[in-house]
């Protein structure tokens, strides 16, 4: 498997800029697909095969973790992209070939992926453990899943000047994990929606035993800047989940589950970017804001944050759903769109319930300057100022 995180004591920065990293989102564009389906955009699904080359991953009696996870991450984007018109599957790997943990990430970022789904294999000490999870980026909540997020990590340690790479991150240091607690929060309430989805598909289709969904501390998930999420499909060292792992008829039910999953996941955020076709009159409807050109320096204004992209996208309703508040927010070599600027952090939350219509995924963020802060430390300094008035 993969993953990692930094030394908390010495990279906050990096871990701000973590947090505020963007989900990419295009203009609707209304276009019909297969299983009935009425998509609203075109989707790009990034499907990452845990370990290949020369980390073979866990080991069974007599199979490899990473051949199982690439046959099933294969069979996976074949049901996609047979079966949902509107999608673009685009694998980390597609032979047994060495993918660096540190570039896994990187590729779903480039392409402006939509969702990032890693595929792995479990394995344990104990022979009779058995079943299918689905973690997304969070916290251990115990020393179990700390050990989890410690073994699939610890990939790292096979590549040349790992510590440079991973920013002095210690795969088997817990003291490196305290960091994550404050990344992918914008994007868990997705990445938790969708690793349900496959949880209740191995369940309920596949009858696979359900170890429900967890969250820890993965590099894989940590660095990505879309919904993600790690999928552990069964548990080698278990004789009859490696038998079945190995088999076609396994390998093609659980591809065949997680397919399903992101339709459904797929079918429902686009119905909602589709409720109306007609563009709606925002500014009726908008709490007091200021506007762009009115901005006062050196003060913290709340907007929305609607898309971003690596080029530059011309400012004009047309561009943006009708929305005519939309300003470009300073984020070096990113683009990023934000709608209307608020003093009162509230006021921005209930303008983001208004066009999540066509923004389901848009979230609130805090400027000064025309660059983004950390909510948190925004919001601690505004309580401050008020206090002092």
């Amino acid at each position: 498997m993969s993953t990692g995180i930094k030394n908390g004591k010495h990279h906050t920065f990096n871990i701000f800029v973590t947090l505020i990293f963007l989900l990419f989102t295009a203009t609707p564009v209304l276009s019909s697909s297969a299983d009935g389906i009425k998509s609203v955009k075109n989707w790009v699904i990034v499907i990452d095969p845990g370990h290949g080359g020369k980390d073979p991953g866990a080991i069974g009696a007599m199979s490899r973790e990473k051949d199982i996870n690439l046959a099933i991450a294969l069979k996976t984007g074949e049901y996609i992209e047979q079966n949902i018109k509107n999608v673009t599957v685009i694998y980390t790997r597609k032979s047994d070939s060495t993918v660096e943990l540190i570039d896994r990430p990187k590729i779903a970022n480039k392409v402006n992926a939509d969702l990032f789904i890693s595929i792995h294999t479990n394995s344990t000490g104990s022979r009779s453990v058995k079943g299918a999870e689905t973690w997304i980026m969070g916290t251990a909540k115990d020393q179990a899943n700390l050990e989890v997020a410690m073994k699939e990590n610890a990939v790292m340690l096979l590549e040349d000047d790992y510590s440079t790479k991973y920013e002095g991150f210690d795969p088997k240091s817990s003291e490196s994990f305290i960091m994550f607690s404050l990344t992918q929060k914008v994007v868990q309430e997705q990445s938790t929606d969708l690793a349900t989805k496959i949880q209740k598909q191995f369940r309920e289709r596949v009858n696979r035993y359900d170890r429900d969904v967890k969250q820890a501390g993965f590099w894989v998930l940590y660095k990505t800047a879309m919904p993600s999420v790690l999928v552990e499909t069964g548990f080698i060292t278990n004789p009859s989940e490696e038998q079945y792992l190995n088999s076609k008829e396994g390998q093609d039910y659980l591809s065949s589950s997680i397919y399903r999953a992101c339709k459904e996941y797929i079918n429902e955020i686009d119905n909602k970017s589709g409720i109306s076709l007609e563009k709606t009159n925002y500014s009726d409807q908008k709490p007091d804001t200021t506007s762009s050109s009115d901005l006062k320096s050196n003060e913290i204004y709340f907007m929305v944050q609607v898309s971003s992209s690596a080029s530059r996208t011309e400012i004009k309703p047309s561009n943006f759903n009708g929305l005519d508040d939309i300003t470009e927010i300073n984020a070096q070599s990113i683009f990023k769109y934000a709608a209307g600027s608020f003093e009162d952090f509230s006021d921005a939350v209930n303008y983001r319930k208004k066009i999540e219509v066509y923004y389901p995924d848009a979230f609130v963020i805090a400027v000064k300057d025309n660059k983004i802060l950390p909510l948190q430390q925004a919001l601690e300094q505004k309580r401050k100022t008020q206090k002092d008035n």
